[in-house]
């Protein structure tokens, strides 16, 4: 198995955790980042980010098998990365939020978006080298 797949599984278990956490107890998850306490109806749209979260997490493992099939989604991922990157540069550079707060998600969606694009192609040229 080579890194590219290995990173696809790593980041596919952390969208299922974090689907699973936004799903079940968004308020305790919000609490436990520090942030502003939700009212109980934003467990609605966090519910339909839970949706998002699932559904990525079990496409980063199709992805891992056959990346160069689904690399519209493989790039999809990147995507999100980086407007996940950007709203966290924006609602901490303009005080919204804490750096303490969002320092560690921006760290994620950084390696994140970085890795895929870097090791994206990774796969094809290892398989290249196996068959040679």
């Amino acid at each position: 198995m080579n890194i590219f797949k290995i990173l696809c599984y790593v980041i596919g278990i952390g969208q299922l955790a974090l689907g699973a956490i936004y799903l079940l107890m968004p308020q305790a998850f919000i609490a436990w980042q520090g942030l502003s306490a939700i009212g109980p109806d934003i467990g609605y749209p966090f519910s339909m980010l839970a949706g998002r979260f699932l559904v990525y997490g079990v496409g980063m493992f199709v992805i891992a098998r056959n990346p160069e099939q689904n690399r519209f989604w493989l790039y999809g991922m990147i995507a999100i990365q980086a407007v996940d990157l950007a709203g966290g540069l924006f609602y901490t550079l303009s005080g919204v939020v804490a750096l303490e707060h969002s320092a560690f998600p921006m760290f994620n969606a950084t390696w994140i978006m970085v890795g895929l694009f870097l090791l994206r192609n990774s796969t094809n040229k290892s398989e290249k080298l196996q068959a040679a």
